[in-house]
């Protein structure tokens, strides 16, 4: 969901990262972290049985981009830095495997992907970057997670050689559009969609031809359809919400892009995002999980995954007037309201409660090791085929 402006600054350190230590993470016990919540073995065991993809989570926290936007002299800041504490909430956040996207303009994307790699630089021992099915078996469940390199647009594709550059570079998701009109595509928020241009499809041959998989979270409804028609792969929506629950919501998908995306083989990350879930309160992990039911019913349980779209305490610790700056680079139709976290899921073990919960609803092991990572991690595997 992050805006452009946050981020498009520069991402490069002024020092080197100091060496450091296995952390001392115990999931064999009741607790995760110093908090007083509390798990059942049979959630620690599903967690711990299954590497979990949050296909949008950015490994940095909001509050250190805007920081950095709001700073004198943003070249100075790093606003993508991840500190040692920050680490071992990751580490020890049961996810094993992050896709840190953010939107951007096409002057941005070479320095934040430069800025994604150096990640593996400074955190060789707990970083690692995930350009194969292959490299997740170089993963440890808190001791090594990995990052695939995406970007939520596709502007910095001037050409569809530009492609080929930065799958060079490490990336291995875009994204066709963020919410406006780029020269692929239209955007969810964008008043006319005209669907993928000839460029754009293109574009879409290309990827699929080197395996850099095609994301379409933010695309309007033509274009979102369009890449589904074109695309010989699975065509992925990482974090998206079903709009007939959300009220009309335009960020989220309609019935008929669900089905297509069931069709295509592929998978559809659902997000905490409040206002993506449902318009009326109360908005929950529970909210969420409708979501999940809803996908589930409609094209099956193997097409539906998660992709928070936050990073690992959510939005609503940005502090002003940077928290409201970032509402207000949104069109109306985002329709926030208060918070922006879904209660319940705001938090570094959002996924010991998700587990819990889907446990409560009655829904198998099995399928919320589906959920948690295996679908994602299939469908990459079709996908990341030259």
């Amino acid at each position: 969901m992050t805006q452009s402006k946050f981020n498009r600054r520069s991402f490069l350190r002024g020092a080197a990262a100091t060496a450091i230590a296995m952390p001392m993470v115990n999931f064999g016990s009741f607790k995760v972290f110093a908090s007083d919540a509390a798990y059942s073995s049979k959630v620690l065991d599903v967690v711990n049985s299954v590497q979990v993809f949050d296909m949008l989570s950015i490994l940095s926290p909001f509050k250190h981009m805007m920081t950095a936007a709001f700073s004198k002299n943003p070249k100075l800041s790093d606003g993508l830095a991840v500190s040692r504490e920050e680490l071992d909430l990751l580490l020890a956040s049961g996810v094993d495997v992050f896709h840190p996207a953010v939107g951007l303009g096409a002057d941005d994307a070479a320095p934040f992907i430069a800025r994604l790699n150096a990640y593996a630089a400074e955190y060789p021992e707990h970083l690692q970057r995930i350009d194969s099915i292959a490299d997740l078996d170089t993963l440890k469940k808190g001791e090594r997670i990995g990052y695939i390199l995406g970007i939520q647009n596709s502007d910095h594709f001037r050409s569809v050689d530009d492609v080929n550059q930065f799958y060079y570079m490490g990336q291995r998701i875009s994204q066709l559009t963020y919410n406006s009109q780029n020269l692929i595509g239209s955007g969810s928020t964008d008043r006319v969609d005209g669907g993928i241009s000839d460029f754009g499809a293109a574009v879409v041959g290309r990827m699929n031809e080197l395996g850099m998989a095609v994301d379409v979270s933010h695309c309007g409804d033509k274009t979102t359809l369009d890449a589904f028609e074109l695309s010989t792969k699975p065509v992925l929506i990482t974090h998206s919400n079903v709009r007939a629950l959300a009220e009309g919501h335009v960020r989220c998908k309609s019935d008929e892009a669900i089905r297509a995306m069931g069709k295509a083989g592929s998978v559809m990350g659902i997000t905490g995002v409040r206002n993506f879930l449902s318009a009326k309160e109360p908005t929950t992990v529970e909210t969420l999980i409708d979501h999940i039911d809803y996908v589930a019913k409609l094209v099956g349980i193997e097409h539906v995954g998660v992709g928070s779209d936050m990073d690992m305490n959510g939005y609503d610790d940005i502090p002003e007037p940077a928290y409201s700056a970032l509402k207000g680079q949104y069109k109306a139709s985002y329709g926030f309201r208060g918070k922006i976290d879904a209660d319940g899921f705001d938090h570094p073990k959002r996924i010991f409660d998700l587990t819990d919960r889907m446990l409560a609803r009655g829904y198998s092991e099995d399928h919320i090791r589906l959920v948690l990572g295996d679908n994602f991690k299939r469908v990459l595997g079709d996908i990341w085929v030259a």
